[in-house]
């Protein structure tokens, strides 16, 4: 009997022993395997730490955007179709939507990115929804603006891409960018998804949609071209994406740059004075300033418009103006780039008061102590050489305003692609 009881015993403390052996091993491996001190489990990484950085960690860029104006038509249970042309590409984007200048509520549904084919026909395949806080509709109250969640979304360089959007409700009037210089679609019904658009009609405006950001791990950064309707491409071939900043988003590509281009010019504005929208003065903070991974500045031509006016500022007063852009821009740590004046001779509102004002601005811009950044010499790529107050004649549409599509590549080209650095 004594005997048996001394097995039994150590049978029993071996048995114990061994339990607390499992144990002990168990929890040591679980602890040896664990990467914090609360011992939760951690994913293994699945791309080393020397990778690209991730989405949220990239910061955003604009690809394209317009500068914003009152006066928009209206929509009711339609479908609308915006075409744009980007400037640099990526992976994942978001969309900007602008009830800025609206009266009313502005909803919108069934937001959608697509690849532009022709007209108003997208490939439909490559349809991304895009949502706002996670849902298919927003409501952007009147002075407002509405960013949309992150999209994967495969966005070319240098490439024609569609937003479709449905408004189910009526609204009277949009805000809008009055010259998009290129067919726009709008159809009956919630169509948003659709490769081509049902009963479709035309409009040459952008409505309610005010920019394009992407996220790109190799963005430098994005160039806003502030002016009026030399930067607005007005007079360049209607639908072919021949402004000068799109020409100059061109050379940027194919120079291996990935600079967004971002086109604040308005047809007829003025820099001191409301009318085609607000002044640039006004404007600034919005248009310029408030772009997504803005870095630098392109002050045009909107001073044109000023001297045009039936009461023409002086050169001393544009100048004043022009000293305010440059301080905002230094005082939000943005480098502005002043153009020089393109000549005006040969309109019916020329003057000498006027072309005198513009010899001062111009002298200004080029002299020492401007505080430009840079000087870009708009007004001698395309001005005649032996008759500086008018344009070359290769270069004029023949209002003497306003570049034809050589002279608005004259213009991108006096751009030095070394100033975005």
């Amino acid at each position: 009997m004594g005997a048996v009881n001394w097995t039994r015993k150590t049978t029993i403390f071996v048995v114990a022993a061994l339990m607390v052996l499992v144990v002990a091993v168990v929890v040591l491996v679980r602890r040896n395997s664990s990467g914090n001190e609360n011992n939760e489990a951690t994913p293994t990484p699945t791309t080393p730490s020397s990778a690209s950085p991730t989405p949220a960690e990239t910061p955003w860029t604009g690809t394209w955007a317009v500068a914003v104006q009152n006066g928009g038509r209206g929509f009711e249970r339609q479908t609308v179709r915006q075409i744009i042309r980007t400037s640099i590409g990526g992976d994942t984007v978001r969309v900007r939507l602008s009830n800025e200048f609206g009266s009313d509520p502005l909803t919108v549904s069934s937001v959608h990115l697509a690849q532009h084919l022709r007209g108003n026909t997208v490939d439909a395949g490559t349809n991304a929804h895009v949502t706002f806080g996670g849902g298919d509709s927003v409501t952007i109250e009147s002075g407002q603006t509405a960013v949309s969640d992150p999209v994967r979304f495969s966005l070319p360089a240098g490439g024609d891409v569609a937003v479709s959007a449905y408004v189910p409700e009526r609204i009277g009037s949009v805000t809008q960018h009055a010259f998009a210089n290129r067919n726009n679609y709008v159809a009956a019904g919630n169509q948003a998804t659709k490769a081509g658009l049902d009963g479709v009609q035309t409009f040459d405006n952008y409505a309610f949609l005010a920019g394009l950001d992407v996220q790109n791990p190799q963005s430098e950064g994005a160039v806003v071209t502030l002016g009026a309707s030399i930067t607005d491409g007005f007079d360049s071939s209607f639908g072919e994406n021949r402004r000068w900043p799109d020409q100059l988003a061109r050379r940027l590509i194919a120079a291996n740059r990935t600079v967004g281009v971002l086109n604040a010019g308005i047809s007829g504005n003025m820099l001191l004075k409301d009318g085609a929208g607000q002044s640039a003065v006004n404007r600034f903070d919005r248009d310029v300033l408030a772009q997504t991974g803005v870095k630098w500045v392109v002050f045009s031509d909107a001073a044109i418009n000023d001297l045009g006016d039936s009461n023409p500022p002086s050169g001393e007063q544009l100048i004043a103006g022009l000293q305010q852009l440059i301080q905002r821009s230094h005082d939000a740590g943005i480098k502005i780039f002043c153009a020089t004046l393109t000549p005006y001779k040969g309109t019916d509102y020329w003057s000498e008061q006027g072309e005198a004002g513009r010899t001062a601005v111009n002298e200004f811009i080029k002299g020492d102590g401007s505080g430009c950044d840079a000087v870009i010499d708009f007004d001698t790529a395309i001005h005649d050489p032996g008759d500086p107050q008018r344009y070359n004649r290769r270069f004029n549409t023949g209002d003497s305003l306003h570049p034809n599509d050589a002279g608005m590549e004259a213009i991108a080209a006096a751009v030095d692609l070394q100033l975005f650095r």
